[in-house]
């Protein structure tokens, strides 16, 4: 059985989709500034496509031809900056938020991750840093 039009005109479409997004448009190239530091852009890709067609048969053609077929596909892409990430030369890393304001709840838990992560690594090395200079106190006393 031949292969009906409808299913070459959603692949010719998804394969045009492929070409406008990839994996570089959602995570964007590093950029490596003068003084070492790397931002990452980082986008949110919405995209959409459909197709449709039909069958007919056509006015003046033989009582046992094939069907015509009409159809048609279309697609759209959306790219939207997010934020940057910002790896500093000492292996910090920050993320600046494009100024948007968080559509959901969950969105503004995502964005408030890294400066979460931050604070409490800064905290355990704070707590590190003063741990071992008592116990270095308390040595020196026993001796």
């Amino acid at each position: 059985m031949n292969e009906h039009p409808i299913s070459n005109l959603m692949t010719e479409t998804m394969a045009k989709i492929k070409e406008m997004v990839d994996v570089n448009t959602i995570i964007g190239q590093p950029i490596t500034t003068a003084d070492g530091t790397t931002v990452i852009p980082v986008s949110k890709v919405a995209f959409g496509f459909g197709t449709g067609g039909s069958e007919f048969a056509a006015k003046h053609a033989a009582e046992n031809a094939p069907l015509a077929f009409g159809g048609g596909g279309g697609a759209g892409v959306t790219v939207s900056p997010v934020c940057f990430l910002i790896i500093g030369r000492d292996g910090s890393a920050d993320i600046l938020g494009v100024n948007a304001q968080a559509a959901s709840t969950v969105d503004r838990l995502v964005e408030m991750i890294p400066g979460a992560i931050n604070k409490v690594s800064s905290f355990v090395e704070g707590r590190k840093g003063k741990a071992a200079p008592q116990s270095a106190q308390t040595v020196e006393a026993d001796e």
